[in-house]
């Protein structure tokens, strides 16, 4: 079983509109309803390449039971939520049919008291006892410690459980430090952490601050690894237009799922940068284009190099 924490969860909500202009009144054509927050859209990816997986963090309120109704829907998935008193957060996406580009408006999240954080945490020890990988997604809702990602790695790793980090700012820089097996930042999120524009010499610093391995994802131009066998960058072989909400996650989802099936790096990078491609043509976060990653799979190119034994 692959366990995903979502500790902020969320009700994502994508709005179509024919073009999206500022002070104006819009005519929304689609609306779609789905569940979400990072690790939630890891969880729905995974569960659709065919792996076992339960989903714990957070919810609560009317918001939190449609997002639980909703996951009860995904075949594969197990809900292992903690329920709180707050109602979960939600996420609105306009997609502007014009342009392709996506705006995209996110909800604090509910305020977490210190009971119901202890009741996270013992929840998630006995989790670990089944899991084959974690992966620690997204923000941080208020009331969990700013430290509360390092702290989740260090009971993974004295489980045993490899963990995959995939957050931003204070959060990722003290989950660094905790040595976690795998960190998957963007670039923006690279540079805040080690102050370098440079992708390549930014995810070698990553790792000296303590990640085992780095894989940084450069947007429409693929990801680019730093690893204990060797570094390698990958890439689509052209650029895909559409909703890029969710290609990070489906990219965390191709990573982890290579590391649980124990697959060389350049396989690894091939899945997840096929799907992060594929999940641009999805109409939302945590879907893929089933036909269109099957195509990349035998497209993407890996360069780089194995480091010498």
């Amino acid at each position: 079983m692959i366990l995903t924490v979502t500790l902020n969860t969320a009700l994502d909500i994508t709005y179509r509109v024919r073009s999206l202009r500022p002070r104006a009144s819009h005519r929304v054509s689609d609306v779609a309803e789905r569940p979400g927050g990072k690790g939630v859209n890891v969880a729905r990816v995974l569960a659709a390449l065919g792996h076992e997986v339960t989903v714990t963090g957070f919810a609560g309120g009317a918001t939190g039971g449609v997002l639980r109704d909703r996951l009860a829907e995904t075949a594969g998935l197990t809900d292992a939520l903690v329920e709180v008193a707050g109602p979960t957060r939600r996420t609105i996406a306009v997609v502007d049919e014009l342009t392709g580009d996506t705006t995209q408006l996110n909800e604090p999240g509910p305020q977490i008291s210190p009971a119901e954080w202890a009741a996270f945490l013992r929840s998630y020890d006995g989790l670990l006892a089944g899991a084959s990988a974690v992966a620690l997604s997204g923000s941080l809702p208020p009331g969990v410690p700013v430290g509360a990602y390092a702290g989740l790695i260090r009971v993974a790793r004295s489980a045993g459980v490899p963990v995959l980090l995939d957050t931003s700012g204070e959060p990722l820089r003290r989950g660094v430090a905790a040595r976690p097996d795998l960190v998957k930042p963007n670039a923006g999120e690279l540079a805040e952490l080690t102050g370098s524009h440079e992708p390549l010499r930014a995810t070698r610093d990553a790792r000296r601050r303590g990640a085992h391995a780095v894989v940084a994802s450069l947007g429409p131009d693929g990801l680019l690894a730093a690893t204990p066998e060797g570094h390698w960058r990958a890439a689509p072989p052209t650029r895909l237009r559409g909703n890029p909400t969710g290609a990070g996650d489906a990219a965390v989802a191709g990573l982890l799922s290579g590391l649980v099936e124990r697959l060389p790096w350049t396989d690894r990078l091939t899945r997840a940068t096929a799907l992060s491609a594929a999940a641009v043509l999805a109409p939302a976060a945590g879907e893929f284009d089933r036909a269109a990653y099957d195509e990349l799979c035998g497209r993407i190119e890996v360069r780089g190099a194995a480091e010498a034994a």
